[in-house]
């Protein structure tokens, strides 16, 4: 059968590989430690839970919605960014889509051109680069540095004609960075001045630890920015992954062309997941404390533990998000391990703990590790870790 040139020239998740990998192997009876899926451990909270069987048990959940959402839930995103942000949004200014994932794709295909450009700061998170391609858009990988946080003079040297858009993402995954408020004004100038849009990826920003603060580049006025798109969702913060919850804000043009999108995209949200959505949204936010001081116990504890690993280096501890992301370039040399990849395949295969390659993410000789999973677990990978350190130490 015949498979399109776009289909074909699309890689894989590589975050989503690897936990099929470790996934599959754990039902071949192996004991793996899967560290390598954005996945926060925690069940859903109950309080959640009970809306959407309320959903169900009333009929609410039976029918199509709006392509954008129920209004109700719209509404609610734009009180809570409003509070969160000192906004004056309103539900018009509001997408829902099916995770944060589809977002992203369907704001691509609303503001991308064939042969745009779009600026991503590295690292950057794996399905950026391929969602552009999609959108026939151009991915345009920038260097950030030892800071992993990228500045206008580094913009500068990317900046063409076809510069149609810049992706933020803070706190960052894979690294765990936040872009303070003055960094964040200067970038907000950049953009200003060169006409650029900035789709801001904001899904960690509750995530945020050890007295580090979170501020996103659209709180920066007192109203939604005209080259402004904000994305966001509920797996991450409420632990909503299955869901596939998200949204994005914008001005009110953009929102409804990608409404349109959505109406023959995904026709609409899944009904009882936006109730689900809703009550997590108005409802109780304590257990959203408790997953968040459950992660940052997880941080202070894990990076030490990692960053005392023969070859591993990690200057700056993460300030958000639930990931690590080690410098592994001595490690290789005191292994004689080739590659990154090699490396992690190994890890897979001989100490049964599941990473990531670094390359997923657009930098070499790193390795992305998730702290969303217990302490326990976490502590095992680290041992398993060592051992295989020491043993293939030349």
């Amino acid at each position: 059968m015949h498979l399109s040139k776009r289909s074909l020239q699309i890689q894989p998740s590589a975050t989503m590989k690897t936990s099929a990998q470790a996934k599959q192997m754990i039902a071949d009876g192996i004991d793996v430690i899967n560290l390598g899926i954005g996945e926060p451990d925690f069940e859903t909270p109950r309080v959640i839970e009970d809306a959407a069987i309320n959903a169900i048990n009333t009929g609410k959940a039976s029918f199509y919605t709006p392509a954008a959402g129920l209004m109700p839930l719209r509404q609610a995103v734009a009180d809570t960014t409003n509070t969160a942000y000192g906004l004056d949004l309103t539900a018009t200014n509001v997408a829902v889509t099916t995770g944060a994932k589809m977002a992203l794709y369907a704001t691509f295909q609303t503001i991308l051109d064939p042969g745009d450009e779009v600026l991503l700061p590295d690292p950057y998170w794996v399905s950026y680069s391929e969602q552009i391609k999609l959108a026939d858009g151009v991915s345009v990988p920038v260097a950030t540095g030892e800071t992993f946080k990228v500045t206008p003079a580094q913009l500068d040297e990317k900046l063409t004609a076809k510069t149609r858009a810049l992706v933020l993402n803070s706190p960052q995954n894979p690294t765990g960075v936040i872009y303070d408020k003055a960094e964040l004004i200067a970038l907000k100038a950049w953009a200003d001045a060169n006409d650029v849009i900035v789709v801001t990826d904001d899904i960690y920003g509750k995530l945020t630890y050890n007295g580090a603060t979170f501020t996103s580049i659209a709180q920066l006025d007192d109203h939604l920015s005209d080259n402004l798109i904000v994305i966001n969702g509920a797996s991450k913060t409420y632990s909503m992954t299955g869901w596939r919850m998200g949204y994005v804000i914008a001005p009110d043009s953009v929102i409804k062309q990608l409404s349109a999108f959505l109406s023959h995209a995904t026709g609409n949200p899944t009904a009882v997941s936006q109730y689900a959505f809703l009550a997590a949204l108005q409802g109780d936010q304590s257990a959203v404390e408790k997953m968040h001081d459950a992660f940052e116990e997880r941080l202070n504890t894990i990076y030490p533990l990692a960053n005392a690993l023969p070859g591993f280096n990690m200057a700056v501890k993460p300030q958000g998000a639930f990931y690590l992301f080690p410098d592994i370039s001595e490690a290789l040399k005191l292994t004689g391990i080739q590659s990154t990849a090699e490396f992690v395949a190994r890890i897979l295969d001989e100490a049964h703990v599941a990473l990531v390659d670094g390359n997923a993410f657009g930098v070499d000789n790193h390795l992305r590790i998730s702290y969303a999973t217990d302490l326990a677990s976490l502590k095992k990978a680290v041992d398993r870790l060592s051992k295989f350190m020491n043993q293939n130490i030349q």
